[in-house]
Parts: structure tokens; sequence; C-alpha cells
């Protein structure tokens, strides 16, 4: 097939950051996967830890909607790809409905329900307010004319009578109220320091977590409703997103578990259609390298929250310490340059990259253009690509493998050889498959060269 549909689909929006759209959005996929409704997920932007809750409620594999760091052009793809096993398609927003990249680029909650015809549902915080509420939500269906603002879920109603005035203001403007969420403390997930806690240092807790949410939506939103208003989403046939070509067989090493558990599912799937076999292992637990491997790839995650048990695993460092050292083609993402340095706040790591690592108090964040300052894994000298940091971290030195350049200016970081790169930088490679191919291709061929040794 060259085309694909887009399912029916809703975008859960909020007005800021921890309205508690992440809990709406959750539950909304619990309770419909509980009531038999094939259900899948997206979220905007390039977030690694909602995906995680929302396959967990929905049982599918997580998927991200970024157009700054994919291209408008790939949205509806990409979006069509979610949904593909499913009945209902739910997009989780990202920060506030017009929050995005600060140089104007699209990118916002509402430029990626604008780019997939779907229809939006505001998570409100009714906390604090009754009338003005209509000004609030006046403002946000209007600021943006071709926006589809299809109705309200409230959140952190106090009261039926607080509830009532709400409702009542609402009214007056013509926006339907599709929910209301009681204030209630279990609806509270614990957090740190980069966001949610990751699924994967948990899992039967938020297992448990979800489904008891699932239940306690389902008791406050017209899932009827809601259905009714994502079927009639718009009915869009769209091109097939393109992915990499084979260009051989090589096995891959994945870094995984709760220590590197930030990687995009369509960077995984875009390796295996260019010819990995990819094998998880965990640097937690294995003492060893998967055996017989001629890549490797490691993730972001929280090295720094397990960095006492992954300098206690001796073994498996100097194991990666050696077959990295000896040409093992690898990619380091944020956790895994801090996996790969000589020591992460004191604690010794691979010794792979000459450099330490510390966490600090200042966050870097932000998307990034990054040039190739070498040649690498995935790029030749000269080539950009898009990608996004987010840590408290810092190595010392920085590196020089990349030059990355925001709106804010430019700074030179990350470590790269022609069997290695090791940077702060997320890539995404849904719309950039010859990434895919090129990392492939030097696994390939170390492959082919110790097989012809």
């Amino acid at each position: 097939m060259n085309s694909n549909f887009l399912a029916p689909r809703l975008v859960i929006a909020g007005t800021h950051s921890g309205v508690g759209k992440t809990t709406v959005a959750t539950g909304l996929m619990a309770a419909y996967r509980q009531r038999g409704v094939a259900v899948a997920s997206a979220k905007v932007g390039p977030d690694f830890i909602d995906p995680g809750y929302h396959s967990v409620a929905t049982g599918l594999a997580p998927r991200n909607l970024d157009a700054w760091l994919c291209g408008a052009q790939s949205m509806a793809p990409l979006a069509a790809r979610a949904g593909r096993e499913a009945e209902l398609l739910i997009v989780e927003g990202v920060m506030g409905l017009f929050d995005g990249a600060v140089d104007g680029s699209p990118s916002s909650t509402a430029d990626i329900a604008c780019l997939i015809d779907a229809p939006v549902v505001l998570v409100v915080d009714g906390s604090a307010m009754s009338a003005s509420i209509a000004a609030l939500v006046r403002g946000y269906r209007d600021h943006q004319p071709e926006l589809n603002l299809a109705g309200v879920i409230l959140n952190r109603v106090s009261s039926p009578h607080h509830r009532s005035l709400l409702v009542e203001a609402l009214e007056c403007i013509g926006v339907e109220v599709l929910g209301t969420v009681g204030k209630n403390d279990a609806l509270s997930w614990r957090d740190r320091h980069l966001g949610l806690i990751p699924v994967e240092e948990q899992t039967s807790t938020v297992t448990a977590s979800i489904n008891q949410l699932g239940t306690t939506i389902a008791q406050s939103c017209d899932l009827v409703r809601l259905e009714v208003i994502a079927r009639r989403a718009r009915v869009r046939e769209v091109p097939m997103q393109p992915g990499p070509d084979r260009v051989g067989e090589a096995r891959v090493a994945v870094a995984a578990g709760a220590a590197f558990s930030f990687q995009y599912r369509d960077n995984l799937e875009a390796l295996e259609k260019a010819g990995a076999e990819l094998v998880a292992f965990d640097p937690l637990v294995d003492e060893h390298l998967p055996f017989d491997i001629d890549g490797l790839i490691i993730g972001g995650g929280f090295p720094e929250v397990f960095g006492a048990r992954l300098a206690e695993n001796r073994r498996l460092l100097a194991e990666v310490s050696s077959q990295v050292s000896s040409g093992l083609i690898t990619w380091a993402e944020c956790g895994g340059l801090l996996w790969l340095t000589n020591s992460l706040d004191a604690m010794p790591m691979a010794a792979v990259v000459a450099a330490r690592a510390a966490m600090s108090k200042r966050l870097t964040l932000g998307y990034r253009t990054a040039t190739a300052l070498c040649d690498n894994p995935l790029m030749q000298s000269g080539d950009e690509v898009r990608g996004h940091e987010f840590h408290y971290s810092q190595t010392e030195p920085g590196g020089d493998a990349l030059l990355l350049s925001s709106r804010f200016g430019s700074r030179q970081e990350g470590f790269a050889s022609a069997t290695l790169l090791a940077t702060y930088l997320h890539q995404h490679l849904g719309s950039r498959p010859e990434l895919a191919e090129r990392f492939m291709r030097v696994c390939v061929q170390r492959r082919l060269a110790r097989e012809n040794a």
C-alpha cells in the first residue's frame, strides 16, 4: 500500500503545562480500552516519558508527532501510522495549546491538530474560577480561527455547585463541557527533574494506577460524545511515510531497562527496516553485551538515578569500553553519552569518551539544528539534522562533534569518530530514513569485515 487513512481522532490539549492533560488523555485511553475500543496514542513534541504511560493505557506502541523535528508534511502520515491498528487515535498535546518552538515553526499542539484535521478537546483547570472561565476559553477558541475546538473537559472541580457555575458560564459562549474531573490527590502522579517517572521504573504500580484512572475518567467524561466527535473528523487518505531501504543484515544491541528507556519507536522500526536485528540488554542487570553484535545504541534515560548500580557492573563497563574502542558502531544520546564518559558524579562509567559528567542545577532545553563537524555513523561532515536536548547534566570537556544552533546562539558539543556518535542531541528518524540507512551501512560493513578476517 502506498497510502493510509487517518483513524477517527481527538487531540487533548491543555491551557498550560500542569493543567492535568496527561492525566485526562491517559485516562481516556485506558477508559476506551476497558470498553473494548481499540485505541492508539501519540504525543505532540519530543517527549519520551508520557508516551510510555500511553503505551500502558493502550497496549500499543508509543508514538510522537513533532513537526519541528520531522517536518509539517510528515505529521499526517505519522499520525496514520500511529492509528493504523486502532479504531480511535488520541493525541496528547504539549505544554499549552499554542506553545511550541520559539522560532515560529509549526510545532504547537494547535499546529499539529490543524495538520491532521483533528478536533481539539481543551482541558481547563477550573479551580478558583467561575464566570471567568468563559473569557479564558473564548480566547483559546478564537485565537486561531482554523482550529476546531470541540469542547472542554474541566479539571479540579471542587463540587457539584462549582461545576454548575462553570458549565453555565461556558454555555453562554456556546462551548460544550465534555467531562468534569474533581479534585483527587490519587490522580497526581509522582515526578522528578525531567517530568513523570518513566514507566520502566515502576511498571506494576503504573499499570494499576492507569487502570484505576481509566475507571475514574469513564465516570467523569462523556465517552460516547467524545467518540462521536472523533468520528466526525474528516476521513483523509494520506501517503505512507517513506521508510529506509534495506542495506544488509547486522545485529545491533539496544540498551533498555529502567536506566535507558528513552527510545523513539519510529527510530527502532527504521533501523529494523534497514536490516537491523535489534537485541535488547539491560545495563543494570546484564554483565555482558549481547553476543555477536556489530552496533550499539544507548538512548537517553536516567543513568544519574542508577549511577551506583551502573558503576558496580564492572564487567559490562569493561566490555563496552573494549568493544567500542575496537570499532563497535555506537550511537549514544544524552543518558547514553553519560554512560560512556569516564565518570558520572565521580562514579566510574565506561570510559569510552574522554570526559567527566556531572549533574547540575541548570536545565539545558530546546530544539537544535546540528551540523556535523566530522564524519560519524549517522552523518558526514557538513550534514545537518534537527534534534532536541533536555538535560540537567554537563560534560567536561563538552566535545566538538556537532555545532548545535538555535535562535539563542550556537555551541560545539558531542564526541564522534568514524564509528562513534555520543551527544546530548535526541534525533527522530521518522522523516530521515537515510540516517538509519547510513548507520546500518557501517554496521554491515563491520560485519562483513569481521567475517572476512
